[in-house]
C-alpha cells in the first residue's frame, strides 16, 4: 500500500516537473489532477456510458493527438474504429418488426378478461364465441393464452359426438328429442320436453309437465307438427332414446309426417350427444344456478333461456355464431374500445350478453 502510494506520488512529480518549465504553471498544475481523477474513476468504472455526443467530441479531439498520447487515453483507436461500424450499421440497417404473431391489443385483452370474470363457467371457446358475436375477431388459442398468462384456468376441451360423421352428413334431415326433469323447491318433479335441430341447433321446449302421461307426450308432437310444418317436411330422421315416455303414438305422429324415429342402443347416451349435450347446457347454465318454484316458473325460466339459446348464444358447430346471425356476418373491429361494450342481463343477471355499440 506505502509502495503505491509512493510510486503514483512519484510518478505526478515527473509529470508536473516536466510542465512546470512550460509557461502556465497553474495549467500544468490542473492538467496533473485531471489525469489523475481520470486514473482514479478508471479504476471503479470498467466501461464509461457515453452518449453519442461525448463520442464525436473525444473523436474529433483524438484526431489532433498523436497514437502514443492516446495509449494514456481509455478512448483508444480501437474503440473509434467500433462506434464508425455502429454508425455504419445503424445507417444501413432497415428497421426490423417485432418477430412473431402481432401483439393483442389492450382492449381485446381487457374483454377477454371481464368475460371470464363474469362468467365462471365460460370457457376459452366459449369467450371465442361470445367476441366473434361482437364482431372482436381473435383466435380461441389466443383466448386461451391470455386466460393462462393473468391465472385465469380455462374450461376443460370435450369430446364430440362418436356419430360425428353422420351427423355431418344428414344434419339438415335430423332432429332428436329427449326429456329431463327438474326439481322445484318443494322436492316436486317436473318433465322437460326438448327437441334439437342438428343443422341449425335451435331449440324448442315442447312442454312441461308433471306427469308424461301417454296423451300429453302425442299431443306434444301434435303441436311441434303443426308449428313447424315446412321443417317437419325436411325431417326425415328423428333420434329419440328408448324412455317409456315414448309411447307409439308419438312415433305415429311423426311417421304421418314422413320422419323415420331412430332408437338409440341401449344405454348408449352417445348416440343422441347433440340432444344430451343442450340439455347439458340448458343445466349448467339455467336450471342448476337458480330455484324453480313451480311449473309456471320454470316455463317462464326456460322460454327467456330458450330465446337467448337461439337467438345470442354462439355455437361451435355453427363457426362461434348464433343461429340469428347465420346469414349475416358482424363488422369486423381492429382495436376495441373497452368502454364502447355493452351488457343486457337475462334471468335477472344469471347470463349476459355482450355488445359494442359506435
Amino acid at each position: 500500500m506505502t509502495f503505491s502510494l509512493l510510486y503514483r506520488a512519484f510518478c505526478r512529480l515527473l509529470q508536473l516537473i516536466r510542465l512546470i518549465g512550460r509557461s502556465d504553471t497553474n495549467i500544468a498544475i490542473e492538467v496533473v489532477m485531471l489525469r489523475h481523477e481520470v486514473a482514479v474513476l478508471r479504476r471503479q468504472v470498467r466501461r464509461p456510458a457515453l452518449q453519442p455526443g461525448d463520442r464525436a467530441v473525444l473523436a474529433g479531439l483524438g484526431r489532433l493527438l498523436s497514437r502514443q498520447r492516446l495509449g494514456s487515453l481509455f478512448v483508444q483507436p480501437a474503440t473509434l474504429l467500433r462506434w464508425h461500424r455502429s454508425l455504419v450499421a445503424e445507417r444501413w440497417t432497415y428497421p426490423r418488426g417485432r418477430p412473431g404473431r402481432p401483439a393483442i391489443a389492450k382492449g381485446t385483452t381487457a374483454l377477454v378478461l371481464r368475460l371470464a370474470k363474469e362468467n365462471p363457467t365460460w370457457g376459452d371457446r366459449r369467450i371465442q364465441g361470445e367476441l366473434l358475436t361482437m364482431g372482436v375477431t381473435i383466435d380461441a388459442s389466443s383466448v386461451w393464452a391470455i386466460l393462462k398468462r393473468h391465472g385465469v384456468e380455462p374450461s376443460p376441451r370435450r369430446s364430440g359426438p362418436t356419430w360425428a360423421e353422420f351427423l355431418s352428413a344428414q344434419a339438415k334431415r335430423l332432429m332428436a328429442c329427449d326429456f329431463f326433469h327438474v326439481d322445484t323447491v318443494l322436492l316436486r318433479r317436473l318433465y322437460v320436453l326438448v327437441f334439437i335441430h342438428h343443422d341449425t341447433r335451435v331449440v324448442r321446449i315442447a312442454g312441461v309437465t308433471a306427469k308424461p302421461v301417454a296423451g300429453w307426450v302425442t299431443q306434444q308432437a301434435r303441436n311441434l307438427s303443426m308449428e313447424h310444418t315446412d321443417q317437419a317436411k325436411a325431417v326425415k330422421f328423428l333420434i329419440r332414446d328408448r324412455d317409456t315416455k315414448f309411447i307409439a303414438s308419438f312415433d305415429t305422429v311423426f311417421a304421418a309426417e314422413g320422419t323415420r324415429i331412430v332408437k338409440c342402443p341401449v344405454r348408449a347416451p352417445r348416440a343422441t350427444a347433440i340432444c344430451e349435450r343442450v340439455i347439458g347446457t340448458l343445466r349448467r347454465e339455467c336450471v342448476d344456478r337458480m330455484l324453480i318454484l313451480g311449473r309456471r316458473h320454470l316455463e317462464a325460466v326456460l322460454a327467456e333461456y330458450v330465446e337467448h339459446y337461439n337467438a345470442h348464444r354462439p355455437h361451435r358447430s355453427l363457426i362461434q355464431r348464433a343461429q340469428s346471425a347465420l346469414d349475416t356476418a358482424p363488422a369486423l373491429i381492429g382495436d376495441v374500445d373497452p368502454t364502447n361494450l355493452r351488457r343486457t342481463d337475462r334471468l335477472g343477471g344469471l347470463i349476459h350478453e355482450y355488445r359494442m355499440v359506435a
